[in-house]
């Protein structure tokens, strides 16, 4: 009982509501002191307006009395008002202080005190006052019967009809005649307000009362119940309880509060869960890391160590550093544990020496001190790492290195080591020198574009970053001759850094015999060549002729050639000259050795300038050529002279092929066909040179573009024409296949891939 009310004694619940009662007492009670001080006012306020109105009442009722000197009258009018039950006298003074009308008889004529507290109102001073306010002519005293009367002293005023009149004259001088005294009973004016006073003191204790059992219910119920919840809340978290939740159906700040709370202890319990695990996974980690962990007092002896430890080293209770390590029975020479207990630093380094079985071990071990809450140095933690494996390794990784380094130093072919993001040069072999001419230290932190032609810079850069193989690209060397290189690049890594390993191969000679062996291919093509075009010179050359000869027999007649016969001839001589020039031309131009040299070509106009220099030869061999080409045909990138090469010993081969299946004499003209085709889909251009010819069986299908590879008899082919086709067809981003059956001609099908805007 007593324990219970030491808590309620102080519990904030008593607090809170002595503190706000109490406030709202002094709170009440001024309020009912001012509000029953105004209500107290008001009413005598309003009682003594009504009894200054009842004196003018009464002064303007006596006044005609007056006026004719009418005692009587004047007693029955003061008689009758004093009737009223609150009047308790009603009395009229003259000049003189003698009361001449009265509510009571036994007062006529009797003469007061000028200083009587009635009189004294105007009397105070000489002269006397004539002009007062009401609440100087009013007064409050006590009848003999112990209650409060209200006195109003109300002044006559001579006026013009007492001043003139005949009956009673009174001098104009006098402004006073007398004075009207009104006394009021305040009795129950007092118990009416003290009735007022006595409510209003009891409906201030009642509110008082009422108010402070709703805050202290409210206060209990609201504050004091959810407070305790929280309290045995707080203290479940306290001891260590984190799943329980304070169950407070409230919305205001309790409610909040409660769920923060339940948020706190919630996070408190996940922390405490990290915290744990953390815990467990710091011990698992001391006794599992893959490291030797010791923790020393200062003579050296093992306070602490881990699993690692103990299973390699198998320590006894108590035993020294020094003598679970190496078997020694003092400290070692240099021991880092007593560098750290002497500077309180952290240590770390590598050291060797033999081990417990005697072998020579490597370690790489690091200390750091233990302090205590005063911050002395109370032991030493050391961790070591046996590193002869790994020494062990670096030995053959240097041996590796340097093996390496001379297969690098040694390859054949120049290899670059390139910074992807620059292309700067930063490593290269000593293959460089005998095929650019530079040294190592010449070339190494240059720009690996500066062994390009300047105008190719930037194709190259972009190929160089994009592709894994550039093939027959010009270079510079030191001299600044041009060389021929196939390129291959390949991501790698170098030291700290993204690299590319471009690898380069010098074909300059390999293209020089290519280029002997195309144009020995090409003077074989002409030789091939040779009675067509001398037939194609024929004609424009016989049209000359006719016309000059026409022309020097009407010269030597000395005859006049009209002028339209002379413009006539004129003009074919011309236009056979322009052919058999043009044929000259074309000859020569395909006879040229060139480079190569890719450009955006018309598959159609290469095909048909390669049938022009060769149509002759077909006529005459009865051959038909159908064409089937696609107008409006997408330009593809190729070397003309060289694609005109390709077409022109297909055009052979097929010449050939047909001139095997059907021998001079034979008349089967309509069997001789050559079909030139050409269309585009997906991106590709396709070309095809079909015919009619002997066909191949399939089993050199696979042969046929070997080099030096022919189906014809000896010396009549070198067996270079279709591996050099291919060559070329290959060079030009192409493709080419072929078709065949004995007896049924065959079909050679290139595809290139149409040329980028």
């Amino acid at each position: 009982m007593f324990k219970r009310l030491y808590h309620f004694r102080h519990s904030i619940v008593l607090k809170l509501t002595v503190t706000v009662g109490l406030t709202l007492l002094v709170s009440i009670s001024v309020w009912a002191y001012f509000n029953i001080r105004s209500q107290k006012t008001k009413m005598m306020d309003n009682f003594i307006a009504g009894t200054n109105r009842l004196s003018a009442t009464i002064k303007l009722g006596t006044h005609y009395s007056m006026m004719l000197n009418s005692r009587h009258e004047i007693n029955e009018i003061i008689k009758n008002i004093s009737k009223l039950k609150e009047i308790e006298n009603i009395r009229i003074y003259n000049k003189s202080g003698e009361i001449k009308f009265s509510n009571r008889p036994a007062e006529l004529d009797i003469a007061t005190n000028i200083k009587a507290e009635a009189c004294d109102i105007c009397h105070r001073s000489k002269p006397p006052l004539d002009n007062l306010d009401i609440s100087e002519r009013t007064r409050i005293f006590y009848s003999p019967k112990g209650y409060r009367m209200l006195g109003i002293i109300d002044p006559i005023y001579n006026e013009p009809g007492c001043s003139a009149d005949a009956c009673h004259v009174h001098p104009k001088n006098k402004k006073i005649l007398g004075a009207l005294d009104v006394v009021i009973s305040l009795k129950e004016t007092d118990r009416a307000i003290f009735s007022i006073e006595k409510e209003m003191t009891i409906l201030a204790l009642f509110v008082f009362f009422i108010t402070s059992a709703i805050i202290f219910l409210f206060v209990l119920k609201f504050v004091n119940e959810p407070i305790r919840k929280l309290i045995d809340g707080t203290r479940r978290i306290a001891g260590g309880n984190y799943s329980g939740k304070v169950e407070i159906d409230q919305d205001d700040e309790m409610g909040q509060l409660a769920n923060a709370v339940n948020s706190m202890g919630q996070k408190i319990g996940e922390k405490q869960a990290d915290l744990n695990a953390q815990r467990d996974e710091y011990q698992t980690l001391f006794e599992n890391v893959p490291c030797l962990i010791t923790v020393q007092d200062r003579n050296f002896r093992l306070l602490r160590y881990n699993h690692v430890f103990a299973k390699s080293f198998n320590p006894r209770p108590g035993d020294f550093c020094f003598h679970a390590y190496k078997g020694r029975s003092k400290k070692c020479p240099i021991c880092p544990v007593e560098k750290t207990f002497e500077d309180g630093l952290s240590h770390f380094g590598e050291e060797s020496g033999p081990d417990r079985d005697g072998t020579i071990a490597h370690w790489l071990f690091t200390t750091s001190p233990i302090l205590n809450e005063k911050g002395e140095i109370v032991a030493a933690m050391e961790i070591s790492l046996n590193i002869t494996e790994r020494k062990r390794l670096e030995e053959e990784l240097t041996k590796s290195e340097i093996k390496y380094h001379a297969i690098f130093n040694n390859i054949p072919n120049p290899v670059f080591v390139l910074k992807q993001d620059t292309l700067f040069i930063l490593d290269c072999n000593d293959s460089i020198k005998g095929v650019y001419g530079f040294d190592k230290d010449e070339i190494i932190n240059t720009p690996f574009l500066n062994l390009f032609l300047e105008k190719e810079r930037t194709s190259v850069e972009a190929k160089l970053r994009n592709s894994s193989v550039i093939t027959q690209v010009k270079q510079l060397s030191k001299n600044g001759g041009i060389i021929f290189v196939n390129i291959r690049i390949s991501p790698s890594e170098y030291p700290g850094e993204k690299v590319l390993l471009v690898t380069t191969s010098d074909i300059t000679k390999r293209l020089e015999a290519e280029q002997l062996l195309i144009q020995a291919s090409k003077m074989t093509t002409l030789g091939e060549m040779a009675s067509g075009v001398a037939h194609e010179l024929n004609q424009p050359l016989s049209v000359i002729k006719t016309a000059s000869s026409f022309i020097i027999r009407k010269t030597n007649q000395n005859e006049k050639i009209e002028d339209q016969i002379m413009s006539t001839m004129v003009s074919k001589i011309d236009a056979s000259v322009d052919r058999a020039s043009k044929i000259i031309n074309h000859m020569r131009l395909f006879a040229r050795k060139s480079d190569m040299e890719l450009e955006k070509v018309n598959v159609n106009e290469i095909l048909k300038n390669a049938f022009e220099i060769f149509s002759q030869q077909l006529k005459l061999r009865d051959i038909e050529v159908i064409w089937d080409t696609e107008e409006n045909l997408p330009e593809i990138k190729a070397d003309p002279s060289r694609l005109e090469q390709v077409f022109i010993n297909l055009l052979i081969n097929a010449r050939d092929a047909i001139e095997d299946l059907y021998p001079p004499g034979q008349d089967m003209k309509g069997d001789k066909i050559i079909n030139l085709k050409t269309r585009s889909a997906d991106g590709v251009v396709i070309t095809e040179v079909c015919d009619t010819g002997i066909g191949m069986p399939e089993t050199i299908l696979d042969r046929i573009f070997e080099p030096f590879f022919t189906t014809k008899e000896v010396g009549k082919g070198t067996g270079l024409g279709l591996s050099i086709s291919y060559g070329i067809i290959k060079d030009c981003g192409g493709n080419i296949s072929v078709k065949s059956e004995p007896g049924k001609g065959a079909c050679f099908i290139m595809q290139f891939p149409v040329a980028a805007e």
